[in-house]
């Protein structure tokens, strides 16, 4: 299918923005998620796998597609989930919910654990547990990810100089970055405080036309505030294009605030990803209403 592409209104040196919607490619695997299972799925039905394996948080855009995904093409999906406190809170827990709702089992273990999670002695335990399975690591990112994130550019984005997404696990990125041209730079804004990323990248990428915003992350994986809040209700009134909390609307916010602050030179075309990860807004409404602030408006 064709993904849509629109253009957004932008009143300075001339410069177009335009938001590739991937998070419309399917209802429920979502924009990168959808891109990085499609190989990863392929392989585990080429190897004869039943079960897949991976990792994620109480509100993994990556769980809930996994498990979605196992369950439209015959798989059983094993989900360990970072945070022993969260197996009281399925229920409770809008993603944990759908994914347990789609046939996926868990493994719920300590942050310690969890933090293992490459560690050879922790996946044989797992093994030694769940006998057979496929392991899709956290977030989705290897080489048959990249390989599927490499086919969100087309021929027709060769007009754009700029290709812009946020960063999680680095694999959108590095599949965005081999599949641009000479002339095109990628961006990538960081949901996560730190510089692990570079190395992670680095492991998959093939030139060095990118780099890495770091000053949007809004304090780390997962924060918001009033401002970010404010910015997602009126970016989705004014342009009908809802954004999720963690990753999209902290990119678009940079790209607006590096043009108020004439980063781009004039005339540049800018092309925006939108990752999807809509099903996190529920979620994060639920920690907006503890803490007494507007929630994140749905109905666009």
């Amino acid at each position: 299918m064709e993904i849509p592409t629109h253009y957004l209104p932008v009143q300075k040196n001339g410069i177009t923005v335009a938001i590739r919607r991937e998070d419309l490619i399917h209802p429920f695997v979502s924009g990168n998620k959808f891109r990085k299972l499609k190989y990863n799925l392929l392989q585990a039905k080429e190897e004869n796998h039943k079960t897949l394996l991976t990792f994620g948080g109480a509100f993994s855009n990556h769980i809930a597609s996994v498990a979605f995904a196992g369950k439209e093409h015959n798989f059983k999906t094993i989900g360990i989930i970072r945070g022993e406190e969260l197996r009281e809170k399925i229920l409770e827990n809008p993603t944990l919910k759908f994914a347990q709702e789609n046939g996926m089992q868990f493994e719920f273990v300590s942050r310690s654990d969890y933090s293992n999670k490459e560690n050879p002695e922790f996946l044989e335990k797992l093994k030694q547990k769940f006998a057979d399975f496929y392991l899709i690591p956290e977030g989705g990112t290897n080489e048959l990810a990249v390989k599927g994130c490499k086919e969100i550019l087309n021929h027709k984005d060769s007009q754009f100089d700029y290709i812009c997404c946020a960063v999680g696990t680095g694999g959108t990125i590095s599949g965005l970055i081999n599949s641009a041209l000479p002339h095109q730079k990628v961006l990538g804004f960081p949901a996560l405080k730190g510089d692990f990323l570079r190395e992670e990248i680095c492991m998959f990428a093939k030139t060095d036309n990118w780099q890495l915003i770091k000053d949007y992350h809004f304090g780390g994986y997962g924060k918001i505030n009033l401002e970010l809040v404010n910015f997602i209700n009126n970016f989705s009134e004014s342009n009908k294009i809802p954004l999720d909390p963690v990753y999209t609307s902290k990119m678009v916010f940079g790209i607006y605030d590096l043009i108020d602050k004439n980063y781009f030179p004039s005339h540049s075309k800018i092309l925006l990803i939108h990752t999807g990860g809509l099903q996190g807004i529920q979620g994060m409404n639920q920690l907006l209403e503890k803490k007494q602030l507007p929630k994140i408006i749905t109905n666009v």
